[in-house]
């Protein structure tokens, strides 16, 4: 099994992430959502498969969010899983978590919104972000840097961060209605002559990092868009409301593993 990653996080032993992909060999495509209705059984082999592929044994624990496009931040103090083996564990009704715990993994799901990985090598803290269009809108990404200030002393120019695969300017149209919420923001969208408009999330996620305090040379943008590659991606808006879901992993190796 492979994963996409990102150089600047690779660049940290300590910390450990990846971005699942498809694989039409496993169960429906290797999706890892237990909300949407798939055999959970199923779902469950997926998910063990990709803590194999990952490396991480039993000793790490994995925290997953009920993800409800909200600006709601968890802080991660336990090492306890959650939302892992059932839907029910999950954190409930948020979209950002952050832990400094070791051996702690942090999870998103996506199928076009955009997933934000975030890792501190300083303060050791790491944080997994999911901004639709309204997160973006309530800037979670700059709240959760704001989190990682006030509760770990974090320096934003520290933070390394990973914007992950997800629609891109290319594909998204959305209404005046939506766009209009990015109007200050230059560049956020094009106007298409049939009077919508193309809206680049990765973007102005990016410009919101940027306005948080990050360094740009901390910032790892994907090319990826999720509706230009349906074959390594599910695409909610291209594949007319599919049901599945990749996810996107960070956490910190214990340290005994840390080498």
């Amino acid at each position: 099994m492979e994963f996409y990653r990102f150089e600047r996080l690779l660049a940290h032993p300590k910390c450990i992430h990846g971005v699942t992909l498809k694989n039409m060999n496993m169960p429906y495509g290797c999706s890892l959502a237990l909300h949407t209705g798939e055999e959970a059984s199923k779902i469950i082999q997926n998910r063990q498969a990709v803590r194999d592929a990952l490396g991480i044994d039993l000793q790490y624990r994995i925290v997953l969010a009920d993800q409800t496009h909200s600006d709601h931040i968890h802080i991660v103090t336990q090492t306890k899983t959650c939302g892992w083996q059932e839907q029910k564990s999950a954190i409930a009704s948020c979209d950002a978590l952050v832990t400094a715990q070791k051996g702690v993994m942090l999870g998103i799901l996506t199928a076009d919104c955009v997933p934000v990985l975030l890792f501190d090598p300083h303060q050791e803290v790491v944080a997994a972000v999911h901004a639709g269009w309204k997160g973006t809108k309530a800037n979670i990404v700059a709240k959760t840097v704001a989190r990682m200030e006030a509760h770990f002393g974090c320096n934003p120019h520290d933070i390394i961060a990973a914007i992950g695969p997800s629609i891109g300017g290319c594909c998204y149209e959305v209404g005046e209605e939506i766009a209009a919420h990015f109007s200050h923001i230059e560049g956020a969208y094009t106007k298409k002559e049939n009077g919508k408009y193309l809206l680049d999330l990765k973007y102005i996620n990016k410009y919101q990092l940027l306005k948080a305090g990050l360094e740009l040379k901390n910032i790892e943008l994907s090319d990826v868009c999720t509706a230009c590659d349906t074959e390594r991606f599910f695409s909610y808006r291209k594949e007319q409301g599919c049901s599945g879901r990749f996810m996107s992993l960070i956490g910190m190796r214990p340290s005994s593993l840390s080498g």
